[in-house]
C-alpha cells in the first residue's frame, strides 16, 4: 500500500473521531444521570426504538413515503429548472423579460410559500411534492444559466470560425462548457429538496413520512423516536451527499476522457 493510500485510508477513519466522541459524551451523561433521562434517553435506548421501528417496518414506510415525495419533487424541479436557466442562458430578450420576476422569486423564503401552497393544494402529498419542486428549482436555474452564460468566447469564436449551427454550438460547445456547473445545480438541488422535505412533513402533517416520526416522538414526548429519527434523516443526507460527489467525479473522469 502506499503512502498515499495510507494517509487517504487515515483521513477517512479520522472523520469518525469526532461522531464516536459525541456518542462516548452522550452514553456517559446518560448513565451519570447529569441530564433528566426523560429529556436526554440513552445510546441504548435508542438503538432498541431503532430496531422495533426497523422490525416492525414503520422506519421503511416512513422512509419510503418521504423519498418518494422527495425524488418526486426534485425530478419536478430540476427538469423546470434546467428549462428556465437555459432559457435565461440562451437568450437575451428572454433573460430581459424573465430575469427581474426570478430574481425576484429567490429572494422569498422557501417557507413563506406554505401558507399559499396549503391553501391552493391542501395538506397532502401534492402540496409537500410542489414545496420540494420549489425548493429543487431556484439553484439549477441560477447554475445553469451562470453556467451557460459563462462559456468562454474564445470557444464560441471557434465554433462560429467552424460554421456550427446554433444546435451544434448549443450542444458541442456551451453544454460541455455548463456541464460543472448544471451538476452543482443539481447536486444543490437534490440536497436542498431532502431538506424541505422534512420541513415539508412537519408544516404539511398530514400523511406519512420521516417528518411525521419526529412529530410522533414529540408530541408523545419519546425522545428516543425523536432522536432516532434525526440520525435518520442524517444518515440518508450524507448518503445523497456521497452517491451525487461519486457520480460527479465519474461524470468529470468519463467527461476528461472524451476531450
Amino acid at each position: 500500500m502506499s503512502a498515499s493510500d495510507k494517509a487517504g485510508n487515515g483521513g477517512r477513519w479520522r472523520g469518525l473521531v469526532l461522531p464516536a466522541a459525541a456518542i462516548l459524551l452522550w452514553w456517559a451523561l446518560a448513565r451519570a444521570g447529569v441530564v433528566n433521562s426523560a429529556l436526554l434517553v440513552s445510546p441504548a435506548k435508542v438503538a432498541e426504538t431503532g430496531l422495533d421501528q426497523i422490525l416492525t417496518g414503520k422506519l421503511w414506510r416512513a422512509l419510503g413515503a418521504s423519498l418518494a415525495r422527495e425524488f418526486t419533487g426534485f425530478l419536478i424541479g430540476t427538469a423546470a429548472g434546467l428549462l428556465l436557466g437555459a432559457l435565461l442562458g440562451l437568450s437575451r430578450w428572454f433573460n430581459r423579460l424573465a430575469g427581474p420576476s426570478f430574481n425576484t422569486f429567490k429572494q422569498i423564503s422557501l417557507f413563506a410559500w406554505i401558507p399559499l401552497i396549503s391553501v391552493w393544494f391542501g395538506l397532502g402529498d401534492t402540496a409537500k411534492v410542489v414545496f420540494l419542486s420549489l425548493a429543487a428549482l431556484v439553484p439549477v436555474v441560477v447554475n445553469t444559466c451562470d453556467g451557460i452564460r459563462g462559456t468562454p468566447e474564445s470557444l464560441l469564436e471557434v465554433a462560429r470560425v467552424y460554421g456550427y449551427s446554433r444546435a451544434q454550438t448549443f450542444f458541442h460547445v456551451v453544454l460541455p462548457a455548463a456541464a460543472p456547473a448544471i451538476f452543482t445545480g443539481i447536486y444543490l438541488a437534490l440536497i436542498y429538496s431532502w431538506l424541505a422535505t422534512i420541513g415539508a412533513e412537519y408544516l404539511l402533517v398530514a400523511g406519512v413520512g420521516i417528518g411525521n416520526l419526529l412529530i410522533e416522538g414529540s408530541e408523545h414526548f419519546q425522545m428516543d423516536l425523536v432522536i432516532f429519527g434525526m440520525i435518520v434523516v442524517g444518515v440518508v443526507g450524507w448518503l445523497m451527499n456521497a452517491l451525487t460527489r461519486r457520480l460527479e467525479q465519474r461524470f468529470a473522469r468519463l467527461r476528461g476522457a472524451a476531450q
